[in-house]
């Protein structure tokens, strides 16, 4: 399906998208430390759409990470790297299918309740758990300082993810769910393996582990089913007139049905 609208779509595409988000927010972020009220006149807020306020639908796109200066500007960073990495690795189509697909689905969502407020946060939060499921043991460097491989902070946000989805409001969980469309849309298919042939892994990894496992115990007789483990003090014999390597307690060892080979068969 993708395949077939980068065939027949892909010269829309437009490129360079990271950078002009990136721009925008930055723009944004100097006007709402003029006029901090501007921060809640672009929150995508359907009911106000629906009255007119239709440059909503765009500057929530555009709504910067918050107002601390080195928090910004370390989300823009990591955001620029991801964002590329991503369109380097798709193309310019596909990731902007991908974002597009994350608006689009974000908007959709929002309109289910008209009078909730709704940021761009967890669309770009996708942006994020896609290059971390492509790039799992990149490291990055938290503050420039602690190395941190980004497969545990993807973790992190899934889990994040999962806690407000439970916790939060029936918006709030609209908007996780909107948002993470696009992620399972592109790797709905690669989860679906890994959950798979992890569980085969597993099974075979119990297997070899009890084929390999040493026995629980050296004899075991065949009548009673005491073991050398549970009666260490018994001493076990076996019967010649048995087939088989079947033991036997002293007090099943002369009282006991002989088993033939006739009997093991049946």
């Amino acid at each position: 399906m993708i395949r077939y609208l980068e065939r027949h779509f892909g010269r829309f595409a437009v490129p360079f998208v990271t950078q002009i988000l990136i721009a925008g927010q930055i723009l944004t972020y100097m006007a709402t430390q003029r006029d901090p009220q501007l921060f809640e006149r672009m929150l995508l807020i359907p009911a106000k759409v629906m009255d007119g306020e239709a440059f909503r639908l765009l500057t929530f796109a555009f709504m910067p990470p918050g107002s601390i200066a080195i928090w910004a500007f370390f989300f823009w960073y990591l955001f620029y790297i991801m964002g590329t990495a991503l369109e380097a690795y798709w193309g310019t189509f596909r990731f902007n299918l991908f974002l597009l697909i994350g608006y689009v689905a974000t908007v959709a969502a929002a309109f289910v309740n008209p009078d909730g407020a709704v940021t761009n946060w967890f669309i770009q939060g996708t942006v994020f758990l896609a290059f971390a499921h492509l790039n799992p043991n990149f490291t990055l460097s938290i503050f420039f300082i602690l190395p941190v491989r980004i497969k545990w902070l993807a973790m992190f946000t899934w889990i994040a993810f999962g806690w407000s989805f439970l916790t939060g409001t029936w918006s709030v969980r609209l908007a996780i769910a909107a948002s993470v469309l696009n992620f399972f849309v592109f790797f709905g298919g690669d989860v679906w393996y890994r959950i798979v042939h992890g569980q085969r892994h597993m099974l075979g990894q119990a297997r070899r582990f009890a084929v390999s496992r040493p026995p629980e115990y050296f004899h075991k007789c065949a009548v009673c089913g005491i073991t050398d483990t549970s009666h260490p003090q018994t001493e076990f014999r076996y019967c010649s007139r048995c087939s088989g390597d079947l033991g036997y307690c002293p007090e099943h060892l002369r009282d006991h049905e002989h088993v033939t080979n006739d009997d093991m068969q049946m």
